[in-house]
């Protein structure tokens, strides 16, 4: 195995501007994450600099449609809505990146598959969503994705608006959690090959992932 904690390279972002702290490329080895490390892995992308601008166009949007409308509009309005998606964001890793990691033992970063056709691809980031690695190395069923996301939506209806803490609404919160991160997958599958593109740097041989 190589060394300890081994993760994406530093300061690499998805299409320049998303943090991407958590994929391991084709041509790196395998080696496992401590429980430090995976709590680690959380809190850079949670007090990442694109983090915070980022969350401020998804509370624009919400603001926009008028989602959770007893947050009313305004600058009351959108601060109420930059806070509880930064909270979902916040607990929302903080459950599928460390702590479900740490305590199940598995390992919450993404492997980019690399060499084959695009479909094959996109089909294996889809499925990553139920299929991770154990520290072992071993493949596992995703628990850490699957229910840590589901804790995250229940946590959430705590401080979100009390109209919308229902069964049916964490249901479709979880959801759509599930899907970002299906979405996010698929991204770390195909960037690293647009990233050498743009900047012209070829393909490392493939070490054993």
């Amino acid at each position: 195995m190589g060394a300890p904690d081994q993760i994406a390279p530093r300061n690499d972002r998805l299409f320049g501007v998303v943090p991407n702290y958590t994929t391991v490329e084709s041509d790196q080895r395998f080696s496992p994450v401590s429980a430090k490390g995976k709590y680690r892995l959380w809190l850079d992308s949670s007090i990442d600099p694109y983090t915070f601008p980022f969350i401020g166009a998804i509370a624009l949007i919400g603001q926009a449609e008028n989602t959770e409308p007893s947050y009313g509009q305004g600058l009351k309005g959108f601060a109420k809505r930059y806070g509880t998606s930064y909270g979902d964001e916040m607990i929302g890793g903080l459950m599928t990146t460390a702590t479900f990691p740490a305590v199940l033992h598995q390992d919450p970063r993404y492997y980019q598959l690399g060499q084959s056709s695009i479909l094959h691809r996109t089909s294996y980031a889809l499925s990553r969503i139920f299929v991770t690695r154990g520290d072992s190395g071993r493949r596992e069923f995703n628990v850490s994705e699957i229910a840590g996301n589901l804790v995250a939506a229940g946590i959430s209806q705590s401080y979100h608006p009390a109209d919308e803490r229902t069964f049916s609404n964490t249901w479709s919160v979880w959801a759509t959690d599930i899907m970002w991160d299906s979405v996010a997958n698929v991204a770390k599958e195909f960037w690293p090959d647009i990233r050498r593109k743009l900047t012209h740097k070829p393909r490392k041989a493939d070490g054993p992932a």
